[in-house]
């Protein structure tokens, strides 16, 4: 038979009359080091016989977001539609992601970041290196999208050929630009120059979305029944951009046609329930987009198209 003195009580009782050093096991350890923030460089996912991998290439704080969302409307419809989405008002986080697709056949690069350093770490977070990209599709030729294509003067994608829109090459090429000088001019002779509907490859094709930029280009990936758009920067804020697609966007070289084609190209994905990659959607990048009202609502993916993988 058990001891009846033996009781939950008298063990409580005894604990609490050992002196505190004999309660503790082991030696004295101190605080773990607080770490700050961070997150992974890169997120892959399949679509059918397709891999896609997005890619971190950078990411960071903009002071004074009316100064680039909204500029035709007051700071206090702004600022209020802001803290409806909990938002601040005085700071966005921007995220700059090229994406890879792998399609079986070749390794294509959309878009290189702000420079080499930032796209080629993420790659090779990824498992990729410079050396194994077949071809370097540049959807427009803004700084952070052409920033990666050169490194100390040479091509840092060494053997990939160049894909980019004939529209958006011959409007940058008149404009006397220093980025498009140093980075796009010297691979002028590489670049395959294409429009609307033309195939990169088999099961991607480019999609004209011109606004942002004279001649920016999206790009639709199908394998085996299952599409995505490689988005770009078509809609650059998940909340600014889908719920207001008619405020204007500091960097939309045409304000007018670039919110034209916001509400076209989301009224599509939201229609078609199609996931979209968009450059400076929130980390990882992937969404889906609602009809809400006179807008739309971003959904980020979650497993969906993990489970084609």
């Amino acid at each position: 038979m058990p001891d009846p003195s033996f009781t939950r009580r008298s063990v409580l009782t005894a604990a609490a009359a050992l002196p505190l050093a004999a309660t503790v096991r082991g030696p004295a350890r101190a605080a773990a080091p607080m770490l700050g923030a961070g997150m992974s460089k890169f997120h892959r996912v399949g679509l059918g016989g397709f891999e896609v991998t997005t890619i971190l290439a950078g990411t960071m704080p903009r002071p004074d977001p009316h100064t680039i969302f909204g500029l035709n409307v007051s700071e206090d419809e702004f600022d209020a539609a802001s803290k409806a989405a909990r938002l601040p008002t005085d700071v966005a986080q921007f995220f700059f992601t090229p994406t890879v697709v792998n399609t079986g056949n070749e390794l294509i690069l959309f878009d290189t970041g702000l420079g080499a350093e930032g796209t080629t770490a993420a790659l090779a977070e990824a498992g990729y290196s410079p050396d194994q990209i077949d071809v370097v599709v540049i959807t427009h030729m803004h700084g952070d999208h052409i920033g990666g294509l050169m490194s100390d003067d040479a091509p840092t994608f060494s053997n990939a050929r160049y894909v980019t829109g004939a529209t958006e090459f011959d409007a940058w090429a008149g404009m006397g630009n220093d980025g498009f000088e140093a980075k796009v001019r010297p691979l002028a002779d590489r670049m395959d120059m294409i429009g609307d509907g033309d195939s990169v490859a088999p099961g991607v094709t480019a999609m004209a979305a011109f606004g942002h930029t004279p001649g920016h280009m999206t790009y639709m990936l199908e394998s085996e029944g299952q599409q995505l758009l490689v988005a770009a920067d078509f809609a650059n804020h998940y909340v600014w951009s889908l719920a207001y697609p008619d405020w204007e966007v500091k960097f939309d070289m045409d304000k007018a046609a670039a919110a034209k084609t916001r509400r076209r190209i989301l009224g599509m994905l939201a229609a078609d329930g199609l996931p979209f990659i968009g450059y400076h959607m929130p980390w990882p990048g992937m969404g889906y987009v609602e009809a809400n009202g006179d807008g739309f609502r971003y959904e980020p993916t979650s497993y969906q198209l993990m489970l084609q993988a």
